[in-house]
């Protein structure tokens, strides 16, 4: 079953130790609006939707339930041979991971 967009919000403001008026706050809505938006009984424009996506360092396609797992990683400020590490890191682990499932 997919999560819905309301749930996948929540989850993402309360992961980040975030209140509702602060999550409003940050992307120029009111309180209500979020509130609304995590309930499932209003649905973002598609501005909103980007400035959440933004906020949570997710793509859109993530908070719609087109990915299940995918999220975003910001990395900008960091070094090419800084990003080029982590890059590395990450394939070494999923490496090892698809190994460990195979077995």
């Amino acid at each position: 079953m997919i999560d819905s967009l309301g749930y996948r919000l929540k989850q993402l403001r309360q992961e980040r130790k975030l209140k509702q008026g602060q999550v409003a706050d940050i992307i120029g809505v009111n309180k209500r609006q979020i509130s609304a938006y995590e309930n499932d009984s209003r649905q973002p424009s598609y501005d909103i939707l980007i400035r959440l996506a933004v906020l949570y360092h997710v793509s859109t396609d993530y908070l719609l339930g087109f990915q299940v797992s995918n999220r975003t990683l910001d990395v900008s400020g960091l070094t090419r041979a800084e990003y080029t590490m982590i890059a590395d890191l990450v394939e070494s682990m999923s490496e090892k991971n698809k190994k460990l499932e195979d077995m």
